[in-house]
């Protein structure tokens, strides 16, 4: 009886968590559109309930109504199982997450390295949908986001070294209490700066959608998908970018902390100033598609190879040595 009770625990949590996501996601895409629109002069979703608030439903009933086509010529096991992959993956990383000081549905001593691994195994979901697809614009698009995906987590995982030196933890928790005093964003600004242009190719976002560039691939890796399994590829991308937007924002603007600590901020819950600065960075996602073009697939490399890399690399050497000459190390290195 006591295990039964547990493992119901343990399953409540989890769909504490998951559910919110799942209509977050749905949510950020209205606001997604919003923004878009605000941009260019447009209304934007205005429609479907009030402020178009509800045309993100009325896209997800037209998805689940929709036939799903599978090409007679794929793999139809790796072509099913792909989108699938791609979810799960986004979702499950939220699981380290935290919204509090003991607000974490898995509080462990590694969570930043459970993150890149997670966030590194999406890239087999997108590989394997356009492999399985046998056809030659989704396989294009797979290499291209293989590649880039790669490419850009090299220059994140050392844009982490940088704040890990400064914590000397690899817990979530312990990189937001260590901001209590200040904001790892002002220390390392260049560092904020070049994770948010990485986590944009790491999330295939505009400018640096190549992988789904509909100019030369039609959709990509998601040509030959329908229906569900499109949607599946859909959530999961703004799952990712959601959850890109949740780490740098636990990195660099504090986490769950308040800007200042007063009496009247206070009375605001942790989980809101964490929402608040998800937000905050996903409208800087949204404004960046509606402003900035598209950049060429060479650009895109030689940005990520030549620029940021050695820029990351040089910032670890002086943070490094800064944090040794004033004897300013955490005890834990």
């Amino acid at each position: 009886m006591n295990n039964f009770y547990l493992l119901f625990n343990e399953i409540y949590k989890i769909l504490f968590l998951l559910i919110p996501v799942l209509v977050t996601v749905a949510m950020i895409v209205w606001l997604d559109r919003r923004v878009w629109a605000l941009v260019q002069k447009r209304r934007g979703p205005n429609v479907v309930g009030p402020f178009g608030l509800l045309q993100s439903l009325a896209d997800a009933l037209k998805y689940i109504f929709k036939e799903i086509i599978i090409p007679a010529s794929s793999n139809k096991v790796i072509f099913i199982i792909a989108p699938i992959i791609t979810m799960t993956l986004a979702l499950v990383a939220w699981a380290v997450i935290p919204f509090g000081e003991n607000l974490v549905l898995a509080d462990i001593n590694v969570g930043i390295l459970y993150l890149f691994a997670v966030s590194s195994l999406g890239v087999y979901g997108i590989i394997m949908g356009g492999w399985a697809s046998n056809s030659k614009y989704p396989f294009l698009g797979a290499i291209r986001s293989a590649a880039q995906m790669v490419s850009y987590e090299v220059s994140i995982g050392v844009i982490i070294i940088n704040v890990l030196l400064c914590v000397g933890s690899l817990n979530l928790n312990d990189i937001v209490l260590a901001q209590q005093n200040m904001w790892f964003i002002l220390p390392l600004f260049p560092m904020f700066v070049i994770f948010f242009i990485s986590a944009l190719a790491e999330t295939n976002r505009p400018p640096f959608d190549l992988p789904e560039a509909e100019a030369e691939l039609v959709a990509g890796y998601q040509t030959e998908y329908s229906g569900m399994m499109y949607a599946m590829f859909w959530l999961g991308e703004y799952a990712n970018i959601l959850l890109m937007c949740a780490l740098g924002s636990v990195l660099f603007l504090g986490g769950w902390l308040p800007p200042v600590e007063t009496e009247a901020l206070s009375f605001i819950p942790s989980p809101f100033w964490l929402i608040f600065k998800i937000l905050f960075l996903f409208i800087l996602f949204a404004l960046v598609k509606a402003i900035v073009p598209r950049y060429r697939y060479d650009q895109l490399m030689k940005l990520g190879w030549k620029i940021f890399l050695p820029l990351s690399l040089i910032w670890v050497i002086l943070t490094a040595s800064y944090l040794l000459y004033f004897n300013l190390l955490p005890e834990q290195i």
